[in-house]
């Protein structure tokens, strides 16, 4: 398995093109260290490096990593997120990026001793095998999210196809990106969606490219 010191250079080398070539600068991207396949010790070597974000998508394995790690990290729920769980995890993570159903809000806002940032999922592809609202019912949803004081909508958050087809996953990316503009434009206090969830180890450059902020980042940083 490669150092994750070896990957996170290279990952850098490549996301600082990515900017350069979209006139961005690099410190707006956080990448996110999904760590969900690899070990405890694997996840504190992401943390020695700076790697601060982290990521997982199940409670148990989350819950294993956190009794070890701690608030060393600022950690993301990334997977689906089932009602029954919330409690499991809510007060120990920073954001979730899969809210995507009013049962699920209502749970978080009742468990959440705080505001806790969320990033509502959209299924930009329209995959059946993928979670999340589809575009058109985005911000109905996120209009019905102002009665929950302890949600804050930061973001949008999509799963782009696994393909090669570099026009399919552009046009992915640009759609999640326009939806964005369209909820900043109605100004909601408690939903300022200024941050774009979306790129994963085979298509990141291409999601920095069209305006991602938060990149998911599992194999090719801490590998599989």
């Amino acid at each position: 398995m490669n150092s994750i010191k070896g990957n996170y250079e290279r990952l850098n080398e490549k996301l600082t093109k990515a900017c350069q070539k979209s006139n961005r600068r690099r410190e707006d991207i956080t990448v996110i260290a999904v760590t969900k396949y690899v070990s405890v010790e694997r996840a504190n070597e992401a943390i020695e490096l700076g790697i601060r974000n982290l990521g997982e998508n199940r409670d148990q394995e989350f819950l294993k990593k956190y009794e070890v790690l701690g608030n060393r990290a600022k950690w993301h729920f990334i997977g689906t997120l089932q009602t029954r769980k919330v409690k499991n995890i809510i007060d120990k993570i920073e954001y979730i990026h899969s809210l995507d159903r009013l049962s699920l809000a209502k749970e978080i806002n009742k468990r959440a001793g705080r505001t806790i940032s969320c990033f509502v999922q959209v299924n930009v592809s329209g995959e059946n095998s993928k979670h999340g609202l589809r575009p058109d019912e985005v911000i109905p949803f996120i209009e019905q999210l102002k009665d929950y004081p302890n949600i804050k909508v930061v973001g949008l958050m999509t799963m782009a196809p696994h393909i090669d087809d570099e026009t399919v996953l552009r046009n992915c990316f640009r759609s999640l990106k326009r939806l964005q503009k369209e909820v900043q434009q109605l100004q909601l206090p408690y939903a300022p969606c200024t941050e774009l969830s979306m790129g994963m180890s085979n298509d990141f450059e291409i999601a920095v490219e069209e305006g991602a902020t938060y990149i998911r980042i599992g194999s090719a940083l801490v590998g599989e």
